[in-house]
């Protein structure tokens, strides 16, 4: 005779009532769980850098917070809190736990320079006084005050600023102040792209 589903389940609430009467202990069983690799870990909430789509994931690190430690990224998955994405990623938002532990990943300026065949680590430092003289070198050099008319148009036609998708709307409104003031006309962002 073949045993039924009810036979099974007959047998399983006898099994679970004589191991309760007989006392059968699961603190070893429980002892024996692996934990997850998130339970200690940190949460940082942040936006998918990709595409303009602006994904919300969450970011796992861990590390106990002491001076000169370092955390490190553990795992990272799709926020289900966030409205644009409700907890899913597409296939370059879910690796990008891979884009953040590349030992190949870019962590200072660097600089090539006229005639150089190769790029040299330069201090944050000089990178943004360097990037501050040519800025003002290019703006002095284009700028137009006046078109062929003769009208008052205080623009700068040799320089462009495009903007990101993962720029809050906090920045982007300083930014398009900064660049305005300067004179900027080419003014762009990636998210309309």
């Amino acid at each position: 005779m073949a045993p039924t589903r009810r036979d099974f389940l007959k047998l399983s609430t006898a099994g679970g009532v004589a191991a309760s009467i007989l006392g059968f202990d699961l603190a070893p069983a429980y002892a024996e769980m692996r934990a997850l690799k998130i339970a200690r870990a940190s949460e940082t909430r942040s936006t998918c850098p990709y595409c303009s789509v602006s994904c919300g994931v969450i970011i796992y690190t861990q590390g106990d917070g002491a001076k000169n430690v370092t955390p490190f990224v553990v795992h990272v998955e799709g926020d289900p809190d966030h409205p644009i994405n409700r907890g899913t990623l597409c296939p370059k938002g879910s690796s990008l736990q891979q884009d953040i532990l590349n030992e190949r990943r870019l962590l200072k300026p660097q600089v090539r320079r006229p005639g150089s065949d190769r790029w040299d680590d330069i201090a944050w430092d000089d990178a943004i006084n360097e990037i501050g003289r040519w800025v003002k070198k290019s703006r002095d050099a284009t700028f137009v005050e006046k078109d062929a008319q003769g009208h008052t148009v205080n623009r700068c036609e040799g320089i462009a600023w495009t903007g990101g998708c993962t720029d809050t709307n906090e920045f982007n409104y300083l930014v398009v102040k900064t660049m305005r003031s300067m004179g900027l006309c080419y003014i762009e962002n990636q998210a309309r792209v």
